[in-house]
């Protein structure tokens, strides 16, 4: 693959908030994941085990993780960020409106917003879930290595189109998780992966978020060399 190709396909790529409930063939799925895996992790350690769901499955797990999520506080097993400030803030707040605009939720109807988060535990619709975990004992530097795995994940679903969200809300009630799956305390639940054929008609697939310019997080030491 040229560059441009690649840059093309990185450009596609985009957070799926809708999906149509068709679920995808076996072999699409190992297609993702056997690509997904090629990705470098620290000594090729591959630290990432992966729960996927199919069919009744998943209809299953989003009516109980709905249903969990309205009632129980959350309990990821990484905490989440202190604080977002500065650019962080910014983008993060853009990013919400344009949902909100997207899908006619009005500024300050919290309501309306929380509803709109609470889609992420009903996988949007998705007809597949994929949960990410990582051994305890290999720390963050196992994290780093999934999300490699991640940014693989969604880019080999994008190239067979197929859509995709990965989703840090699905962790956060991790020992609901656990118990569901069957997974060993010594596993850290990461993120969900959410995929699927998008809905291209919901106006949550409707938006797209920007990227900052280089001079806002690149530093340069030394000459630098034009062509």
């Amino acid at each position: 693959m040229q560059f441009d190709e690649f840059n093309a396909l990185l450009s596609a790529r985009h957070s799926c908030r809708a999906f149509k409930p068709d679920p995808l063939p076996d072999g699409v799925i190992e297609k993702i994941l056997l690509a997904a895996q090629k990705v470098p992790s620290w000594c090729n350690a591959q630290p990432w085990q992966v729960d996927v769901t199919c069919g009744d499955e998943t209809d299953r797990l989003r009516l109980a993780l709905h249903d969990h999520a309205t009632r129980v506080a959350q309990t990821p097993d990484v905490k989440w960020p202190s604080a977002y400030t500065g650019p962080y803030q910014a983008r993060r707040k853009t990013c919400g409106l344009q949902l909100y605009d997207s899908v006619g939720i009005e500024r300050g109807d919290r309501q309306a917003s929380a509803r709109q988060m609470l889609e992420n535990f009903q996988f949007f619709g998705a007809p597949h879930m994929a949960l990410v975990t990582a051994p305890a004992e290999l720390g963050a530097y196992a994290y780093l290595d999934c999300g490699g795995f991640l940014t693989g994940f969604t880019l080999a679903a994008t190239a067979l189109g197929v859509a995709s969200i990965p989703q840090a809300a699905v962790a956060a009630f991790a020992p609901f998780l656990r118990d569901w799956f069957k997974l060993p305390a010594d596993r850290v639940i990461l993120c969900g992966i959410s995929f699927g054929f998008a809905d291209d008609t919901h106006p949550a697939n409707a938006f797209r978020t920007d990227r900052a310019p280089l001079d806002e997080w690149v530093r340069w030491h030394g000459s630098k060399v034009s062509l």
